[in-house]
């Protein structure tokens, strides 16, 4: 019987896969048999990470550019296919966020956070959708986060960008699904990861945290892996413009 979760010998494009979430969900579709590509700005990590995946007998690739640099990511995609043949899967994973109350925040910061989370994800994708086309299908699966739909105090730049994300990953699979690429995203909650850590250390904001999540805690890296999986396999073949959240139940709870 077919394995409608089946990613094995699937080529993954991850970006931002040297840390956090990124390297959480390269790992575990790596595990599962997927042609891992990671991706980061400083080659030096990238080359560590991928030196110690492939010690686990993992079959993953490095390529180091910067989602901001149309170029760059020009051509490292064209690299990848030359390398390895194809592009199944994209996980637009790249992101950071910058903290300030707004009307103080750096508009050289705001460009930054934009241009990463949002332009980033759009730039990446339009390089990897002629493939995908011309393959006549693919998954491309956008990094959202619960901001997307929220908002709160010192992170409007972020939110604004996952807000954007949200959107884009509706145009793009209007767009594209003629094409058999189903593209949707997936919004976390709250996750402990090496970008969250000043906020898991501070007992204030761990305790209101854990009192306004239904599940009463933060969520686990592997507790994504679930989802992932389902958009980056057939199991979602007619899912499509789609926002998964796992937040723990925040989003539902007032």
């Amino acid at each position: 019987m077919h394995d409608i979760f089946d990613v094995k010998n699937k080529i993954v494009l991850i970006t931002g896969s040297t840390s956090g979430l990124g390297l959480a969900f390269a790992e575990g579709l790596a595990e599962r048999g997927a042609i891992v590509v990671l991706n980061g700005r400083n080659n030096e990590k990238l080359n560590e990470i991928v030196l110690k995946m492939k010690a686990k007998h993992f079959n993953v690739h490095g390529f180091a550019f910067d989602i901001t640099d149309n170029q760059s990511v020009k051509d490292s995609v064209s690299s990848i296919l030359n390398t390895l043949g194809g592009i199944d899967i994209l996980v637009n994973n790249a992101g950071i966020n910058i903290r300030a109350p707004l009307h103080e925040f750096d508009d050289d910061d705001w460009d930054k956070v934009i241009g990463i989370n949002l332009t980033g994800t759009y730039k990446v994708s339009k390089a990897v959708a002629p493939h995908m086309i011309e393959n006549q299908g693919g998954k491309i699966i956008n990094i959202g986060s619960m901001q997307s739909e929220l908002g709160r105090p010192t992170i409007t730049p972020y939110a604004a960008s996952k807000g954007g994300v949200k959107m884009l990953t509706k145009g793009m699979a209007v767009e594209w699904a003629k094409y058999n690429i189903q593209v949707n995203a997936i919004g976390p909650g709250y996750f402990k990861t090496e970008l969250t850590k000043p906020l898991y250390e501070d007992p204030e904001f761990n305790s209101w945290l854990c009192q306004r999540t239904p599940s009463n805690r933060w969520g686990d890296p592997s507790e994504l892996l679930g989802a992932l999986l389902f958009l980056a396999s057939d199991a979602s073949n007619y899912v499509n413009g789609h926002m998964l959240y796992v937040d723990g139940g925040l989003l539902a709870s007032v």
